[in-house]
């Protein structure tokens, strides 16, 4: 499996009965090879078990299962909302999966980080870098609506959460720090 995990001491999951402790979202074109891996680095270092897909996971129309099953054993989502989050239907799925997991088991926590996107465009599907998609979107899935809906849905929902950060120029560091605290 795709997870990274070290931790000689009982970790939040082991009380919890969960696989992972959490599980990364993101959109690795933009922050796999920065934001997300010192993210994960730190969470590992920090005696967390948290789930971060590598690029050997089979890429499809939809989320494959085993991503699917990390998400279900998850006790919390990070989902790093990024300028081309919204230009993967895998991510937009992946998206409704975690917010799917978080309605159905209340203490499952769901934190978003805004990663160099505004909090506004990104709750309502405004500004360049995602009303162009959704339109996009609404063209091409003319046939299936619902799937359209589930995803606005679903970043509305994550992007409206109280636990949210901004990873703004410099401050990356100090978002990490504060996450894992």
């Amino acid at each position: 499996m795709a997870a990274s995990h070290t931790s000689s001491s009982p970790t939040h999951h082991q009380l919890l009965q969960s696989k992972y402790d959490v599980f990364l979202s993101f959109r690795g074109e933009d922050t796999r090879n920065n934001f997300t891996d010192h993210l994960h680095a730190a969470l590992i270092r920090n005696g967390f078990i948290a789930f971060k897909d590598d690029e050997t996971l089979e890429r499809g129309n939809e989320i494959s299962s085993e991503l699917s099953k990390a998400i279900e054993e998850s006790n919390a989502s990070i989902v790093i909302l990024s300028k081309n989050y919204a230009s993967s239907p895998w991510c937009l799925d992946e998206l409704a999966k975690i917010v799917e997991c978080g309605n159905k088991r209340k203490d499952r926590k769901v934190f978003a980080v805004f990663y160099g996107v505004d909090p506004a465009d990104t709750r309502t599907q405004k500004g360049e870098d995602f009303e162009r998609v959704f339109a996009k979107y609404e063209e091409e899935f003319k046939e299936n609506q619902e799937k359209v809906l589930k995803w606005r849905a679903a970043f509305t929902r994550v992007a409206t959460r109280q636990s949210r950060w901004m990873a703004l120029a410099g401050q990356v560091l100090s978002i990490i720090l504060f996450i894992i605290a």
